[in-house]
């Protein structure tokens, strides 16, 4: 079988999850990983003995590499010479600059949420658009918030069809070890419509959302309330049936000791999965409920990891590995050990 060769552009936050996501795809081959300057996460992957290729990109200093010891394998462009698609985690702005990069090389590429969308052919998501990416060049993740949004929303659309969506966003400030936010004690509004809603209606233009964002000191993820508006109305029974069939949906409650976003992190370790990631969202059934006609629930979203399996997902539409929303979507699953936990926290028959 010849494997899909990838290449990853910035090992951090995201640059590190996207490369373990893709050496753990039987089909795909994780060529190496770029960046400029011995950061931790470069001095953890040497501390690790190098389990990836480090590659330099333009303007990086191979002396402060040299220095720490850390090998260097080659240039950026030894790396586009030897990939079929790069996944682009640059810090925003600097995926447009390498785009011409991709270009010259002839390579496909994957950018990450926080570009532009008018870099990309296809602004993508696994679930709802899919075929849409398939055979593209350059496809553009949906950002944290919005990748779990459209999964919750997409789950219920395919099942009853939706009209419309509200959402309330309650967003981490920060990612763990980030300091350059500062340090704070409030809760920052930002302007409504958010740009999860809008870019909703862009992936699933059948739907009218709009949507608030509250910014909040914390780092362990963020919280979503949606009220949905479904073509029919949607019970809590039906709507909790649905959530619970999806692979990369996660349904728990209270009780269980899901009391909010850092016992998802803490579960995540507890799990043993590396830096405690989780790549399915979270959704409490306790917080199910119907609104007249319409359905009201609140997700947790990981957001230094939930968009690694629709990023695999997008690798395989862009490369014609399959072509289909299903096949795709239950190969990332396959490899990424997606929806194993299915059944565990059912309730008991009574």
């Amino acid at each position: 079988m010849k494997k899909i060769r990838v290449g990853v552009a910035g090992y951090g936050t995201i640059g590190q999850r996207l490369a373990d996501g893709v050496a753990m795809q039987e089909d795909m081959e994780l060529v190496g990983v770029a960046d400029l300057a011995p950061t931790l996460s470069v001095r953890a992957l040497y501390e690790k003995g190098m389990p990836y290729d480090l590659y330099l990109v333009e303007g990086a200093d191979s002396s402060a590499l040299d220095a720490q010891g850390i090998p260097i394998t080659g240039s950026f462009q030894d790396l586009l010479g030897k990939v079929d698609v790069m996944l682009d985690s640059s810090p925003g702005g600097v995926g447009a600059k390498n785009k011409a990069l991709y270009e010259a090389a002839g390579v496909k590429a994957i950018f990450q949420g926080g570009e532009k969308n008018d870099i990309a052919d296809v602004f993508f998501h696994g679930y709802a658009n899919y075929e849409k990416g398939v055979g593209q060049n350059y496809l553009k993740l949906t950002s944290c918030n919005t990748t779990g949004l459209i999964r919750a929303v997409d789950c219920l659309d395919r099942v009853f069809g939706v009209e419309k969506v509200a959402i309330t966003i309650i967003r981490r400030m920060a990612d763990p070890g980030d300091y350059h936010r500062g340090l704070i004690n409030a809760l920052q509004m930002e302007k409504a419509p958010s740009h999860q809603a809008l870019d909703l209606m862009t992936i699933m233009p059948h739907i009218s959302a709009t949507g608030i964002l509250v910014h909040t000191p914390v780092t362990h993820g963020h919280i979503i309330s949606v009220v949905v508006s479904g073509k029919q109305k949607i019970s809590k029974a039906d709507a909790e049936a649905a959530f619970r069939a999806h692979p990369r949906i996660r349904v728990v409650t209270i009780e269980e000791g899901f009391a909010g976003n850092s016992s998802f992190f803490k579960y995540g370790r507890d799990l043993g999965r590396p830096r405690g990631d989780l790549y399915e969202i979270g959704l409490w059934a306790d917080s199910i409920v119907e609104s007249g006609d319409d359905i009201m629930f609140a997700l947790h979203i990981p957001q230094e990891s939930i968009t690694i399996p629709e990023t695999m997902d997008a690798i395989r539409a862009a490369c014609n590995m399959q072509l289909t929303r299903e096949e795709g979507t239950a190969m990332t699953n396959k490899y990424l050990n997606i929806g194993q936990f299915k059944g565990i926290f059912r309730p008991k028959e009574q």
